[in-house]
C-alpha cells in the first residue's frame, strides 16, 4: 500500500496556515510544520498529530531538515508593514529564494503558494507587488509551483473581515474615500482551504498561476453594507473625493483593533480593482463552488457567536513585535520586579481558570476604565491599543493576543505569562502562578516585571509605581475572591 504524501506547512502561526493543517490531516496526509518558535504552537489541537521542525526561512542552514523527504511544501509566509516596507520586501524575496533553493536540493515535488490577486499590468501597491514577486522568486527554483492568487479572505478572525466588521459595527455614518468603491472579489476562507488541499491531487495545476475568488464582485462599500444587512444594522456611507491611505489607515487604527502599520498596506492594495480575470479555477476545480460574500459573512459570524475561532490575524507575530525573542525572566540587576502573593481557598485549577480568563469581553477585575485609558494612550502613540480582545473567552495558547498583551508562556493549572505589546520605554511582563498547597488551598503569585530602557525607562517605572501598586494589589484580591466564588 502506497504511503500517504508528506506535506510541509509554513506559516502555521498565521491565519491561513493554522487552519490548513487540520484540513490536511483530515485528508490523511502526513504533515510536518515549520516554525521559528515551536513554543508558540502549544495548545494547537493538532500538535500531537504533526511533526514539528524549528527553522527560519531567513536562515537557509535550518531548512534542509524541514524539507527533507517532503512531497508537497506549502509556502504561506509574507510580511506586511506600511513602515519600512522596502526592508520587508527584501526579506520576503530572500526568504522565498532560500526556500525555493533548498526545496530543489531536497527534491521536493511541488510548492503550493498563496499570493495576492491583482493585474500585474496595473500599478499595484507595494504589498501586492511583493506578493507576486515572491511567487516569481519561487518559480525560479527547479520545483513545480502552483500559485494561487486571492484578494480579501473572509472568515472569522481574518484581518480584512475584522476591519469591515469593526468599522461597520462602530460607525453608523462613515466618510468613505475613493478606495472604498474599487471592485473586489472576496473569497471565503473555506474556499481558500478547499483550493489549497485539492491542488495536491491535480497534477494539471503544476506551474500554473490560478486566480481564485468568491461568487461576488462588489466594492468595499458593498462589503460594509452587506455586513450591516446581515447584522440588522443601518449604515450611511458618505463619499469624499480625497482621503489618503495614511489618513485612512489612522482612521482604521482608531476604529478597529488593526494598527495603522497593518491597515495601510491593506488600504493601499484597495486602490486597484482585484478581481478574477479568467475561468482557470473553474476549469481546474469544477467541484468547488465559490461562496457569495454574504454567505461567507454569515458563516464567519456564526463562528464568532459560538466562540469557534481557530485562528485570527493577530496570531501571526508580524502583527506586533514578532522579531523579539521571548525573554527568560531572572532576578538580576536592571530588572524591576513587583510580586504579590495571596492564599486562595480554592484548587489550583480553579485559580488558574480565573486568571487565564482575564481580558477580552470579560475585561479586567478592577479599574477597567484605567485599562481602557492605557489602551487609548497607547493608540495615540501608534501602539496596538486595547481592542484586540482575545481569540476565545476561556482558552489561551502561546502566541495568542490578549488585549495589549501577548501570551508568552502558559501551563495548564499552573502558570500564565503575558508580554506587554504596548509602547513602553522598556520591556514588561505580567505573570500569574497557581501553586498548589493542598487539595483546596492555592498560593496565587502575581508578578509584574519591567526591564527599563535608559533613564526614561527608570523614570517611567517609578512614576507609575503608585498606580501599579493600587491596581495590582486590588487585582490579586479580586482574582482570589472570584476563584473562591466560582470553585
Amino acid at each position: 500500500m502506497k504511503e500517504p504524501l508528506r506535506c510541509l506547512v509554513t506559516g502555521v502561526t498565521g491565519y491561513i496556515g493554522g487552519r490548513l493543517v487540520p484540513q490536511l490531516l483530515r485528508e490523511g496526509y502526513r504533515v510536518r510544520v515549520l516554525s521559528r518558535d515551536t513554543d508558540r504552537l502549544q495548545g494547537r489541537p493538532w500538535i500531537n498529530d504533526v511533526e514539528v521542525i524549528e527553522a527560519d526561512v531567513l536562515q537557509p542552514e535550518t531548512l534542509p531538515a524541514a524539507l527533507q523527504d517532503i512531497d508537497i511544501a506549502y509556502y504561506l509566509i509574507h510580511s506586511m508593514s506600511g513602515k519600512g516596507s522596502s526592508e520587508f520586501h527584501n526579506r520576503d524575496v530572500q526568504a522565498a529564494r532560500n526556500f525555493g533553493k533548498t526545496a530543489s536540493e531536497q527534491n521536493v515535488d511541488r510548492i503550493i503558494y498563496l499570493g495576492g490577486l491583482g493585474d500585474p499590468e496595473d500599478q499595484l501597491s507595494e504589498h501586492l507587488a511583493s506578493r507576486q514577486k515572491t511567487g516569481a522568486i519561487l518559480r525560479e527554483s527547479e520545483v513545480s509551483i502552483t500559485e494561487f492568487r486571492a484578494a480579501i479572505v473572509v472568515g472569522s478572525g481574518s484581518k480584512s473581515f475584522e476591519m469591515v466588521r469593526y468599522l461597520t459595527e462602530r460607525v453608523p455614518m462613515m466618510i468613505c474615500p475613493s478606495w472604498v468603491y474599487s471592485k473586489v472579489q472576496p473569497i471565503a476562507i473555506r474556499n481558500v482551504l478547499q483550493y489549497l488541499v485539492s491542488a495536491i491531487k491535480k497534477p494539471e495545476t503544476r506551474n500554473e498561476i490560478i486566480e481564485i475568488g468568491g461568487s461576488s464582485v462588489i466594492t468595499y462599500a458593498d462589503m460594509m453594507k452587506i455586513y450591516a444587512e446581515v447584522n440588522g444594522l443601518k449604515r450611511i456611507l458618505i463619499p469624499v473625493p480625497v482621503l489618503s491611505p495614511t489618513l485612512s489607515s489612522h482612521w482604521v487604527h482608531w476604529m478597529t483593533p488593526i494598527p495603522a502599520s497593518l491597515a495601510r498596506p491593506l488600504i493601499e492594495g484597495l486602490k486597484n480593482d482585484v478581481i478574477v480575470k479568467n475561468d482557470k479555477a473553474q476549469k481546474l476545480f469544477p467541484e468547488i463552488t465559490p461562496l457569495s460574500y454574504k454567505r461567507a459573512v454569515e458563516l464567519a459570524i456564526a463562528r464568532i457567536d459560538t466562540d469557534d475561532v481557530e485562528t485570527t490575524w493577530n496570531d501571526a507575530l508580524i502583527s506586533s513585535k514578532g522579531d523579539e525573542e521571548p525573554v527568560v525572566l531572572k532576578t538580576k540587576e536592571g530588572l524591576n520586579i513587583e510580586r504579590r502573593i495571596q492564599t486562595v481557598n480554592a484548587s489550583s485549577q480553579h485559580v488558574f481558570d480565573t486568571f487565564s480568563s482575564l481580558g477580552g469581553v470579560k475585561g479586567w477585575p478592577v479599574f477597567q476604565w484605567a485599562w481602557k485609558l492605557r489602551g487609548i494612550l497607547d493608540r495615540l502613540v501608534g501602539g496596538v491599543g486595547f481592542r484586540r480582545g482575545r481569540r476565545h473567552p476561556t482558552e489561551l495558547r502561546v502566541g495568542d493576543a490578549l488585549d495589549f498583551w501577548r501570551v508568552e508562556a502558559i501551563k495548564n493549572g499552573e502558570l500564565l505569562r503575558l508580554r506587554a505589546e504596548m509602547k513602553l520605554p522598556g520591556k514588561a511582563w505580567l505573570e500569574f502562578q497557581a501553586i498548589e498547597q493542598d487539595v483546596q488551598t492555592t498560593k496565587l503569585v502575581q508578578t509584574a516585571y519591567f526591564a527599563p530602557k535608559g533613564l526614561f525607562g527608570l523614570l517611567y517605572w517609578y512614576g507609575i509605581y503608585p498606580f501599579h501598586s493600587l491596581i495590582f494589589s486590588r487585582m490579586i484580591k479580586k482574582l482570589a475572591q472570584q476563584a473562591e466564588t466560582n470553585k
